[in-house]
């Protein structure tokens, strides 16, 4: 049997991966690809103006953006991050996401093992 370590998303198939999650109007909405306590990696897609609020991770939180744009809060500090651009969050540090358009994003955490 093979195992298979990642889920919610096709094997052996090229995908464009802000096609993989639709926006909805006034939600958050995501897709969790792994979970696990050594890595998450989640597909998000925001509609305008909505927002996770400020926590903190155990992990280094990679975001790369995938459509629009977003408002990225690392430790009381504003980043825009547009299409095609990236930003890391360190861990233990509070952050927060905000969706000045609509904004589709993947997010890779690495927690230490």
């Amino acid at each position: 049997m093979n195992e298979k370590f990642l889920k919610n998303i096709e094997f052996s198939k090229v995908q464009t991966l802000s096609d993989l999650v639709s926006y909805q109007e006034g939600q958050v909405v995501s897709k969790t690809f792994v979970q696990n306590s050594n890595i998450s990696i989640t597909l998000f897609a925001f509609d305008k103006d909505e927002e996770i609020s400020t926590h903190a991770s155990g992990g280094d939180a990679m975001i790369l953006a995938l459509d629009g744009q977003g408002e990225i809060t690392i430790d009381g500090e504003k980043f825009t991050v547009n299409q095609g651009e990236t930003i890391v969050m360190p861990a233990n540090i509070p952050h927060a996401v905000f969706a000045s358009k609509q904004f589709k994003m993947l997010l890779t955490v690495v927690f230490k093992s």
